[in-house]
């Protein structure tokens, strides 16, 4: 007798230990479900040594770690694209330095253009001032002179040159109101056939001659 009780309560234990593991194990279920912890992390070891290993951990997305590097690559990648704008602003840069150092050049090479046209054309108004000085003393000297002797000297004269000395002396004598001796002169010339040419020349010459 005693030893059926005996061995009925060593039953009785074996099994209320074998609820209480099912009640543990159940609860341990239940809260992994909830989401409160997780048992097959936690049960590793020991399921480990029955050949059973926890699956794998999937790595949180919203780790900092991951969101570090996307911050990181969104980072490099906005870097990268400003390095390619400021790329493209020096390259736009350049080509409108050279643009402008071009039109520098050709700036500068317009003023040395009009730098030389303009001491030409001073060059031409001095010779033009000295050459009607110099017409205009000569022939105040020839309207003094007697007229063989004006005539005389004229003969030694190229005929474009004459012919602006006697331009000249024509319109001193209109701008002094004197009665002009050009037509006189030319009546006394020698040569006859020069006369002709002057008195024709007289009337298409517009001024002296600025080449001369």
């Amino acid at each position: 007798m005693k030893s059926y009780s005996r061995g009925g309560g060593i039953a009785k234990i074996i099994f209320l230990l074998a609820v209480i593991v099912a009640l543990v194990i159940g609860g341990l279920v239940w809260l992994d479900f909830l989401g409160v912890m997780d048992i097959r992390e936690n049960l590793a070891p020991i399921t480990s040594l029955f050949g059973v290993n926890a699956p794998a951990k999937v790595e949180d997305p919203l780790a900092p770690a991951l969101l570090d590097a996307d911050r990181l690559a969104k980072e490099r990648d906005a870097l990268s694209m400003e390095w390619n704008r400021l790329n493209l602003a020096e390259e736009d840069l350049a080509l409108r330095e050279a643009e402008v150092l071009q039109k520098e050049s050709l700036l500068a090479e317009r003023e040395r253009e009009l730098d030389e046209k303009q001491k030409s054309l001073n060059a031409a108004i001095s010779r033009y001032d000295n050459r009607v000085a110099n017409l205009e003393q000569t022939a105040r000297y020839m309207m003094g002179m007697p007229p063989q002797d004006a005539v005389a000297i004229m003969d030694e004269y190229d005929t474009k040159d004459l012919v602006d000395l006697l331009r000249t002396s024509e319109r001193l004598s209109q701008e002094s109101g004197e009665a002009s001796l050009v037509a006189f002169w030319i009546s006394i010339m020698p040569d006859r056939g020069r006369a002709a040419e002057v008195q024709g020349l007289l009337v298409d010459k517009p001024g002296p001659n600025l080449e001369g």
